[in-house]
């Protein structure tokens, strides 16, 4: 039996094989990766690695055992039908006969198009009949703070989100969440909301960028069409900027807001806040 992590060389995928390394054997351990290179540190370390490809369904076909933990970490081909590649994991893990398959979706107050893939999975995983546990994860804290540059070049933190406001938590919450369910008991057919303790406005999240590097911030609040014009122009295709830019409406209505604390209930600890986030990010 293992516990079997797709995406595992992604940002969250590596943090969530961290995890497990910490509380359970290396030879347990199943990281699917596309590029096996970008694996070789956890291969050194006694991780199994299995090489599949989303878009290959028989590359699936011998990944998972019968009583494997499987966590699908939800794709990024927004252009590739993600519900499909999806179904291809779900597919395999059902045949294997594993004994629970988490994935990580969205909230389930989002409304945004980019929550569209993850409610089409979710259907998919709940008409399969598998057990399984759903990981509702909200924004990532890195999200924002890994594009500091052009906001301390232009003193500028640019949004459509309004007055809005969000409580997102750091990678590295969402992935000990992840290991809890994988490592724990009484998960089965449950759904968590994931979300950071704390909701902020982008006010104050400029001002908290200020404060740690001394530099002069301001939230610039633009349309949503702006916004996805500043995103084509710094190189997204369009579609993507359409949609990233879509979760900023969403969240000047208010859906990224919540602060339920089933994350910080599953990782036994407080979620981390987005000063500490910035504060790493200046130090990178």
């Amino acid at each position: 039996m293992s516990i079997v992590v797709t995406g595992a060389t992604g940002h969250l995928g590596r943090h969530v094989v961290e995890g497990l390394l910490e509380k359970i054997p290396a030879d347990r351990i199943t990281a699917v990766v596309r590029d096996p290179e970008k694996a070789a540190g956890f291969a050194a370390r006694g991780v199994r690695i299995a090489v599949a490809d989303y878009n290959e369904p028989e590359t699936f076909g011998s990944v998972f055992s019968a009583g494997d933990k499987v966590l699908l970490i939800s794709g990024n081909e927004f252009d590739k039908g993600r519900v499909n590649q999806h179904q291809v994991v779900l597919d395999a893990a059902k045949a294997a006969g594993v004994a629970l398959f988490v994935y990580t979706s969205a909230p389930g107050g989002l409304t945004a198009a980019l929550a569209d893939d993850h409610r089409g999975t979710e259907q998919a995983i709940t008409d399969s009949g598998i057990t399984y546990a759903l990981l509702r994860n909200s924004w990532y804290n890195e999200n924002y703070t890994e594009n500091l540059a052009p906001v301390l070049e232009y003193g500028a933190v640019t949004q459509a989100a309004g007055e809005g406001r969000i409580a997102p938590a750091a990678r590295a919450d969402y992935a000990a969440a992840a290991v809890a369910v994988l490592t724990g008991e009484g998960h089965e057919n449950k759904t968590y909301e994931l979300n950071g303790d704390t909701a902020w406005g982008f006010a104050e999240y400029a001002a908290e960028i200020a404060k740690q590097s001394g530099k002069e911030i301001v939230y610039n609040a633009v349309s949503v069409e702006a916004f996805t014009g500043i995103l084509a122009g710094a190189g997204l295709p369009e579609p993507l900027a359409a949609i990233i830019a879509g979760v900023d409406a969403s969240i000047e209505k208010g859906e990224l807001a919540a602060t339920g604390g089933d994350l910080s209930r599953l990782t036994g600890r407080p979620t981390t806040p987005i000063a500490e986030s910035i504060a790493a990010a200046l130090k990178g």
